[in-house]
């Protein structure tokens, strides 16, 4: 199946840049292009585009509003979006992945980096890239998140498992990798994050950290366990 790809930069010469990357992988194709987020945000809904690789600052409405307005809409629910970004460390970043998004690379990643992390926020995962640390998201996320006890509350409708797989998807463990920390298969730790997505109204693994971090369930500077 072709994975429809809408580009999101104010910058032509970025945009036509990963328009000839994609354009020349099989099972991707260019659906639209964007130079502001409300444009963006009109495109997703009109060219029925399964990825979005947002920037974050763009003109007249920002990709963090952009991407705010993507996932809140049941319409796109099925829309995923990869944010680009120049500043990795930027504390935008996070704000993006509260809003939604399924992860960010920065806009220096290598063509093949980018191909494979379409394909990765178009099958329902998370992406972060390598400088993406539990160190960045939980610092800022320590900041944004309310009370843990509140927080807390709402992964009540965990059971201990996935309270433990939780934790292990917030370190940025793959299921293959909390499959062997656990002495389980893989399909059984994919199960296990899968329920965890639906009893929590996550959209993906990038939405189920960011709960992991709010909550105070895992904390920066958290050894994996």
């Amino acid at each position: 199946m072709t994975i429809r790809v809408l580009l999101a930069d104010d910058q032509a010469l970025i945009r036509a840049g990963f328009k000839m990357i994609l354009d020349a992988e099989d099972g991707l194709e260019v659906a639209g292009e964007a130079s502001d987020g409300k444009e963006a945000v009109e495109l997703a809904r009109s060219a029925r585009v399964d990825v979005v690789l947002m920037d974050i600052r763009m003109p007249h409405m920002d990709g963090l509003e952009a991407t705010r307005r993507i996932c809140a809409d049941d319409h796109l629910a099925g829309v995923r979006v990869l944010v680009l970004t120049t500043f990795e460390n930027d504390d935008n970043v996070v704000l993006a992945l509260q809003a939604g998004a399924s992860g960010f690379l920065g806009k220096n990643v290598a063509p093949a980096d980018l191909v494979t992390a379409i394909r990765v926020v178009a099958g329902g995962e998370a992406l972060l890239s390598p400088r993406a640390t539990q160190g960045l998201v939980g610092r800022f996320l320590d900041q944004l998140r309310p009370p843990p006890a509140q927080a807390l509350a709402a992964l009540d409708v965990l059971t201990d498992r996935e309270r433990e797989v939780l934790v292990l998807v917030a370190h940025g463990l793959s299921n293959d990798d909390i499959a062997a920390r656990l002495y389980v298969s893989p399909l059984t730790a994919k199960t296990h994050v899968n329920r965890a997505m639906a009893k929590l109204n996550a959209r993906d693994r990038a939405q189920l950290v960011v709960l992991a971090y709010q909550s105070g369930l895992v904390r920066p500077g958290d050894p994996l366990p």
